[in-house]
């Protein structure tokens, strides 16, 4: 693994305006996300962070411009090859943390690994996964059993655990209360530090930025300082 899991290289974005010009939600954008890590995307809302995490992600392509993925130009993949690049490298946690209401903790992580085809041992990777983030004796609860930090955290053990390289996270913490929003800030950091991943946020609350290793502030579509 090089020094920089993802680097891109003039990123644009438009988006078309029934009736008017395009939008253009990312301008020239180039930055390097360093690898093992915890990175965060800073901005005021419509700043442009979420667009340029789908982009990150591979859930979106630029309008223009490249971008590299572990040392791999992922810019003209193929549908099926950029679904295939979120299954086996990435995972996502997003604000609202979906998970299946009739399912257990258990059971929505082991779910996660059977849409991965994951090949290890399912029941050993979920039970370690939902112990690395405290819910050790809490994963066979419903999540309407669960508070909403530990709803998280389900999801953070969910989206860890087919093992990918990055994981993206959108304002994961802007539903939780202050206490709450930074005990997940330290199960990020110690993730990054045990599985060896990366982690990719976005957020406006500047209570959190401490815990970054590496800030990327966005304004109106452009990245304004690292």
């Amino acid at each position: 693994m090089s020094e920089y899991i993802i680097e891109t290289d003039l990123i644009n974005r438009y988006f078309p305006v029934a009736g008017g010009e395009d939008f253009h939600a990312l301008k020239d954008i180039s930055i390097q996300v360093p690898a093992l890590a915890l990175s965060i995307l800073r901005g005021r809302s419509g700043s442009g962070k979420t667009t340029l995490m789908n982009i990150l992600g591979a859930l979106d392509k630029p309008t223009s411009g490249k971008i590299l993925f572990d040392g791999k130009e992922i810019t003209r993949l193929s549908e099926r090859q950029r679904d295939k690049l979120r299954r086996k490298k990435i995972g996502f946690i997003f604000q609202s943390v979906s998970l299946i209401p009739n399912m257990t903790a258990y059971e929505n992580v082991e779910f996660s690994l059977r849409l991965a085809n994951y090949k290890g041992n399912k029941k050993e990777r979920v039970t370690e996964c939902l112990k690395l983030v405290g819910l050790g004796t809490r994963m066979h609860h419903m999540p309407h059993e669960l508070s909403g930090g530990e709803q998280q955290r389900v999801a953070i053990a969910r989206a860890i655990a087919h093992k990918p390289m990055v994981i993206f996270a959108d304002e994961p913490t802007a539903e939780l209360d202050t206490n709450t929003a930074l005990s997940v800030m330290k199960i990020f950091k110690e993730l990054v530090a045990t599985e060896k991943l990366t982690i990719v946020m976005t957020t406006h609350d500047t209570m959190l930025m401490d815990a970054a290793d590496y800030i990327f502030h966005i304004e109106d579509g452009e990245i304004v300082d690292e």
